[in-house]
């Protein structure tokens, strides 16, 4: 992408907080416009700071938030970055961990640790998945711009899988297939924590084993292959594996692959796809249960599937144990456009406002009176997408647009928020007419030059030189 050098240098942080481990990542980027579209976007990153992973931290069956808390400080400090600094942030709690029963607590302190954080969510199954295929092998997928790829991001408590042609994700997925649901005491096969996933799971084998007692290796065998058969069936596309109650049980959210009538490649991603191409360039692993898990067993066995590593050998991702932080830090964020509606900045940041209706620009009055009827029932404030097609409006449409928008803003209560997304560079006018030129006490937000992203949520960050930053979750 060529883009204008002479763009303001700011600084990313993504954090994620695992079943296993947790790890943060600082990147730099040049906030700077397409010298040919002239659209403004986050250009040339680069990382600043990788903080080694460290185990997630818990308490029992909580997140340990004093840990946590020391853990993001030390960061910040290790990185000499203060949280003011920072124009975006990115925080995902995933597997094991968004299951504790206080994940989104801890999700209200790093936003309040963190004043920019854009991302404050747990349990966003296709968020990370699409995160772990941007991070992971998105420059493989625009490099082999015909191949479709399945990157399976395979972790403590689930696999997140992504489909993707030419960079772009198509379809996502996640599983609770993962190398925790089952603790060991590290060095054995004892028992030592059983998730309600690994209960199912032991039930489903007819292995009557709990907490303290040994898996003998026809057990274990039992437990790993039918991890693999799962993977395997993700892959083709075999929706019958998962038909029964185990089966059902085990998809958080369904992958249906695309039809393409090319073969779609594989990529790994994640600490048990980190394992794998450990082991399959030669390197040495640790010991039995190092880890006190499945982790190093499963990434093994992927490993002896002819199927599964078939295109390990010539497509090895770029970021393999880490993608979903990397995803998260240099792809999460979307930018604005300079144009934007904004009249009040002070508002910002705002967070958690629903998607409410993904429309045509040139929707009928119909359309847009139900989609403005959803929005403002919705309590603090809602977004709605309005989509060009690739076509731009013409200024006639944008006025008659503004005055539709216009009336139906009049049954909004005083400084209840709309945020308007916009591809096209049309942000201020459009607010202008549908404020009746500043006459409405709806508090609307015009967002430009935005990008669409099929997602439920949307977070919008404080303003930077008059650009601000957008953040999407509950991908779908």
């Amino acid at each position: 992408m060529q883009a204008n050098s002479h763009g303001a240098q700011v600084l990313l942080l993504g954090l994620d907080f695992g079943s296993t481990t947790s790890s943060a990542l600082i990147a730099q980027a040049s906030l700077s416009s397409h010298c040919i579209t002239g659209r403004m976007a986050l250009n040339e990153p680069r990382v600043l700071f990788r903080g080694d992973p460290v185990f997630t931290p818990f308490e029992g069956e909580v997140i340990d938030e004093d840990a946590i808390r020391g853990l993001i400080q030390a960061w910040l400090d290790q990185a000499g970055v203060r949280p003011q600094q920072l124009f975006s942030g990115g925080v995902i709690i995933t597997g094991l961990a968004a299951r504790r029963r206080n994940a989104q607590a801890l999700a209200r302190l790093v936003g309040q640790l963190i004043g920019n954080a854009l991302i404050t969510r747990a349990d966003d199954g296709g968020l990370e998945s699409w995160l772990a295929f941007m991070g992971s092998c998105s420059a493989l997928s625009r490099f082999h711009a015909e191949q479709p790829m399945l990157n399976l991001d395979i972790g403590g408590g689930t696999t997140n899988a992504a489909w993707g042609l030419a960079g772009n994700v198509q379809a996502s997925g996640c599983h609770f297939i993962g190398a925790r649901h089952l603790q060991f005491q590290p060095g054995s096969y004892q028992l030592s924590s059983v998730s309600e996933f690994g209960q199912a799971l032991l039930v489903h084998l007819g292995i009557d084993k709990v907490s303290g007692q040994h898996l003998d290796s026809r057990e274990l065998h039992a437990v790993v292959r039918w991890y693999v058969e799962a993977l395997v069936a993700i892959v083709d596309g075999d929706r019958g594996f998962f038909a029964n109650p185990l089966g059902q049980a085990t998809e958080q959210l369904p992958l249906i692959l695309p039809r393409h009538p090319v073969p779609v490649a594989l990529t790994f991603s994640g600490g048990v796809g980190e394992l794998l191409y450990r082991h399959l360039q030669g390197e040495a692993l640790p010991g039995t249960t190092h880890y006190g898990d499945l982790g190093i067993e499963l990434a093994r066995a992927i490993a002896d599937h002819p199927r599964l590593v078939r295109d390990a050998s010539h497509l090895v991702p770029e970021n393999r144990g880490r993608a979903t932080v990397y995803g998260l830090t240099l792809h999460n964020t979307e930018i604005s456009g300079s144009t934007l509606f904004l009249p009040q900045p002070e508002v910002l940041p705002l967070k958690d406002l629903p998607i409410v209706a993904r429309l045509s620009i040139r929707a009928s009055q119909q359309q847009l009176d139900d989609a403005l009827a959803l929005a403002l029932s919705s309590r603090d404030g809602a977004c709605l997408q309005l989509l060009d097609g690739g076509q731009a409006p013409r200024l006639e449409e944008i006025r008659q647009l503004g005055a539709r928008l216009s009336r139906g803003l009049a049954q909004a209560r005083p400084q209840w928020p709309l945020v308007l997304l916009l591809e096209s560079n049309i942000g201020k006018v459009l607010g202008n007419y549908a404020t009746d030129w500043g006459r409405s006490s709806c508090n609307l937000i015009v967002i430009d030059e935005v990008r669409e992203r099929s997602a439920h949520f949307i977070n919008l960050g404080k303003p930077h030189q008059h650009i601000v930053p957008v953040a999407f979750y509950g991908v779908h």
